[in-house]
């Protein structure tokens, strides 16, 4: 056995041992960010196109600050679909604190238009929101949290009497 053959075993060996150390460089026992949609808000509402804004705020339970590049979302209204869209604003959660954000949406209810003015009738009666999608956070090595949030809101606290 040569030189070379008898190293080849042993520089492979070394090699294992070292790569099983690396795996933890990447390790992330860090908790993922929380998003919760704290208000909807009529801009402007016409027959055929509604603008609302949405406000979002992103919890960072970490010890190390949060780089948020963007957020793909879909709101579920009820039993259809309201919005589903991209935001692309990049901002910076500090360790442990809160960061909020908003979301402008367009959409045209007109093809809902009959469910949504049943539910709106009932100004007492909480109607149930689903908001479904993905934060997208890091700079170098992207981590996408996934979203579902369950929810309600009121219509009498969004129409004037």
């Amino acid at each position: 056995m040569t030189h070379q053959q008898r190293a080849l075993p042993i520089v492979t060996l070394f090699m294992f041992l070292s790569l099983g150390g690396c795996a933890s460089w990447f390790a992330d026992d860090s908790l993922d960010p929380q998003v919760h949609l704290l208000k909807v808000e009529v801009v402007r509402a016409k027959l055929l196109e509604q603008k609302f804004m949405l406000y979002f705020r992103v919890d960072n339970p970490n010890d190390s600050s949060l780089t948020v590049r963007g957020l793909e979302y879909r709101i579920h209204l009820s039993e259809f679909l309201l919005a589903e869209g991209e935001a692309s604003e990049w901002f910076t959660v500090d360790p442990k604190s809160s960061s909020y954000f908003q979301v402008p949406i367009r959409t045209n209810l007109w093809q809902h238009l009959r469910e949504v003015v049943k539910m709106l009738k009932k100004r007492d009666q909480p109607i149930p929101y689903r908001l479904e999608g993905t934060l997208q956070t890091g700079i170098f090595i992207g981590n996408d949290v996934h979203l579902a949030n369950n929810g309600e809101i009121i219509p009498g606290d969004f129409i004037p009497e």
